[in-house]
């Protein structure tokens, strides 16, 4: 039984990767200007602020404003960046590690 388990996870991880290497990625001739908007006030005390980026949605890319967030143990925010390929640049997103 326990076989089965281990068998059924390591396809469900298997199918995973494949999908998410299916996922089409948007590539740009010209990195996006970021839009200028003003920060807010931290709502609580310690909030750590999440840097805006930018969304592949259909055909482009749209901002998303940052946001606050509650920081995380022992963790890092590594902010998301624009990277160039053969084809253009992608948006590698933030996040924690």
């Amino acid at each position: 039984m326990k076989t089965l388990s281990k068998i059924g996870m390591i396809g469900a991880i298997a199918g995973s990767l494949f999908l998410s290497s299916c996922a089409t990625e948007g590539y740009v001739a010209e990195q996006p200007v970021e839009p200028v908007y003003v920060r807010p006030v931290a709502p609580y005390a310690n909030a750590y602020w999440v840097p805006g980026e930018w969304v592949y949605s259909g055909r482009r890319y749209v901002y998303r404003n940052g946001y606050y967030v509650r920081p995380r143990a022992n963790r890092v925010y590594v902010q998301g960046n624009w990277i160039r390929g053969q084809r253009g640049y992608v948006w590698r997103r933030g996040h924690w590690r």
